[in-house]
């Protein structure tokens, strides 16, 4: 290559060089913040998938407790008083018309002094409220009377004698309810539970016809015989084991009819997806009429207690026949071998914060009724925030405690499990 040459090609890349510098650089594109609407409709179409409860019904638009700040949201700190009050309905607003956020947890609280005596008049800043033994803020707060829908569940595999006592009881039933409360009635004998009504109002002529129907002679007593190979005893090689159970000592034997199947676990799930189908805003209720005894129900105890924790339901109960008895329904409590199945429905009174009674008489039966209905509606309602992911399906523990008061009785639901539908 010749030196004019070579200077014209040194010349051209030195041009080339300065415009390539003098090119603008485009700005890299700024980060775009997520939209509001897809994160918002992203989450309705995840929960959307979730229905821990069958055949729950969407629900109006209504008035919704106040979202917590960022500072709320906290919650109180160890034993310090909450500061910020929580959001309670104007007086003479309804507070059962309302919806709340899938994060808000619906904990009904019976507050009773010593005497058994439901307490009135308590404030939120008596309430304490702790999720897996952390305190959590109170976001909503009232002491307002909210109308109940109640599964009512008759046991008809009771024995004759009780069964008669229970079909007059029946006739008290409506006088505990209110004109706004609703009411369906099921009944479960050996064949399993069976659907008397649906819901109806609680005043109504149907209800009435109901109750009617759903009386039944009961179970046949056992037949008294002073002999036969049942009425001597156990025996090896024909020697008496006992002597005291012998015939000649005059004991009377009696001759008990086969243990059918009592399927009370069965009866109480199909009570309880019944109520699953009831409207926000109402108590869901059952309330049970029976010896708490469970026999070869298809359902576990286990099963129906989570469905009946997932869906807000409170289960009631009156102990009538040999459970209502101190010295039987003791022994079976404390599971003695050769004694009748396990009482299962005090363990659901107690883990969704119910309340069950043991009456022996007609007139006390229907007194029982009348007061653990009145119990059920002079209920607190508290609700909170979890902040606990919905995905997880970890049980969680509630405790509700009172401040300041000695001697009193608190009944909540132990905890409960996530779900979609939370807050009912």
């Amino acid at each position: 290559m010749t030196q004019g040459a070579l200077g014209i090609f040194l010349s051209l890349f030195l041009f080339m060089g300065s415009a390539a510098a003098q090119q603008q650089v485009p700005n890299a594109p700024l980060p775009q913040a997520p939209s509001s609407t897809s994160r918002s409709g992203n989450l309705n179409q995840l929960t959307a998938q979730m229905a821990p409860g069958k055949g729950t019904q969407p629900l109006p638009q209504q008035t919704a407790p106040a979202t917590p700040s960022a500072s709320q949201e906290q919650g109180p700190v160890g034993n310090q008083p909450q500061k910020t009050p929580p959001e309670m309905p104007a007086p003479g607003q309804q507070a059962y018309k309302m919806v709340v956020p899938v994060t808000y947890v619906n904990v009904p609280v019976t507050v009773l002094d010593k005497h058994g005596k439901p307490v009135s008049g308590l404030t939120w800043r008596q309430f304490r409220v702790y999720e897996d033994g952390v305190r959590q803020h109170i976001a909503f707060f009232t002491s307002d009377a909210y109308p109940m829908s109640i599964a009512f569940v008759i046991d008809q595999t009771l024995p004759s004698d009780v069964m008669k006592k229970v079909n007059h009881a029946l006739a008290a039933v409506q006088g505990g309810l209110a004109p706004y409360d609703s009411m369906a009635v099921v009944t479960y004998d050996g064949t399993g539970p069976k659907l008397i009504t649906t819901f109806t109002a609680a005043h109504s002529s149907r209800l009435t016809v109901a109750l009617k129907n759903s009386q039944r002679s009961g179970e046949r007593m056992g037949v008294p015989s002073m002999s036969g190979p049942m009425m001597a005893g156990p025996t090896i090689n024909g020697q008496q084991v006992d002597p005291n159970l012998a015939p000649q000592r005059g004991n009377a034997g009696f001759l008990v009819m086969p243990r059918t199947a009592h399927p009370l676990n069965d009866a109480i799930l199909y009570a309880a997806n019944l109520l699953s189908q009831q409207p926000r805003g109402r108590k869901r209720i059952i309330y049970v009429i029976s010896d708490g005894k469970d026999v070869r129900s298809q359902a576990s105890y286990k099963q129906v207690a989570r469905f009946l924790l997932t869906n807000n339901i409170t289960v009631y109960g009156t102990l009538v026949g040999d459970a209502s008895i101190w010295g039987v329904g003791f022994l079976d409590k404390v599971h003695l071998p050769l004694l009748p199945p396990e009482d299962v429905l005090p363990k659901y009174a107690v883990a969704t914060g119910g309340q069950v009674d043991a009456e022996f008489s007609e007139n006390a039966i229907q007194e029982s009724f009348a007061r653990i209905t009145a119990m059920a509606r002079d209920q607190y309602t508290l609700m909170y925030a979890s902040h606990t992911p919905l995905l997880s399906e970890k049980f969680r523990t509630i405790d509700v405690r009172v401040e300041g008061i000695p001697g009193l009785t608190i009944l909540a639901k132990r905890g409960y499990y996530p779900s979609a539908n939370m807050g009912q």
